[in-house]
């Protein structure tokens, strides 16, 4: 199939997707993973359910304030604070698992607003996301970190910009941190640049060990961005906990 016909083909696919994903959310509107009401995949009152995670260094667990990244650690990161919503399991987990694997692209709105009532004041020049690589887009239909930014966006009030784009994607499902580590080296590239010195809110869905936020910080910081600070929905603790094992051994 030649390469227009093809995108042609691929646009339509798309667009009779979104068609028939609002006409199914018209007939059958979204019901809270918690208690059950109808209207969204996470209601207010289940939201503020949501356990939340202590201010802390992300890599070893130190308490810090307001999230930073601890001094100890700052030397081997390129972030300088990393804020989670909530712990990636319950609620927190069915929900990412509905936006990235079922399709429910809602679910990115609920996310987005959970994130914004755990952290209502947000400090930053402009907002961007760490992107989904172009094989899982193909899939899915969108990418769903984008989708969690600009819907953060809205209710900030903060700009959204598309700064990074993925080169490729590794399997990362269970995968170590030094795994994960080899496999994001050199998965970004720049798109857009900002003027030095601007702070960027890097958003993603869920914290695991860290290593792809810190790739993608890594190269917004080359650029001449003074600081980056990672916004994520959920962070898996017991990754995290076996990092901070391991950064203390």
């Amino acid at each position: 199939m030649p390469c227009n016909r093809k995108q042609r083909y691929l646009q339509h696919n798309k667009y009779n997707m979104s068609v028939f994903e609002q006409f199914l959310r018209f007939i059958a509107p979204h019901s809270c993973l918690g208690c059950g009401a109808e209207g969204r995949l996470l209601c207010s009152d289940c939201a503020a359910l949501l356990p939340t995670v202590p201010s802390r260094c992300y890599r070893c667990l130190l308490l810090t304030k307001n999230y930073a990244v601890c001094q100890d650690c700052l030397p081997k990161s390129a972030l300088d604070a990393a804020l989670p919503a909530t712990t990636y399991d319950g609620l927190a987990k069915q929900l990412v698992h509905r936006l990235k694997f079922e399709r429910a692209k809602a679910a990115a709105a609920d996310i987005a607003t959970a994130c914004a009532g755990r952290f209502p004041s947000l400090e930053a020049t402009v907002i961007t996301y760490v992107p989904t690589a172009p094989a899982r887009i193909r899939t899915r239909g969108y990418d769903q970190a984008a989708l969690i930014a600009k819907a953060l966006a809205r209710r900030s009030g903060l700009p959204c910009r598309p700064l990074l784009g993925r080169i490729h994607a590794a399997r990362q499902v269970g995968s170590d941190r030094k795994t994960r580590q080899q496999q994001i080296q050199d998965a970004f590239y720049l798109r857009q640049t900002l003027p030095a010195g601007s702070h960027v809110l890097l958003v993603d869905d869920v914290l695991t060990t860290g290593a792809t936020c810190e790739a993608a910080a890594s190269l917004l910081k080359s650029n001449g961005i003074s600081r980056v600070t990672a916004l994520v929905f959920a962070v898996a603790e017991a990754k995290q906990k076996a990092r901070a094992d391991g950064l203390s051994e």
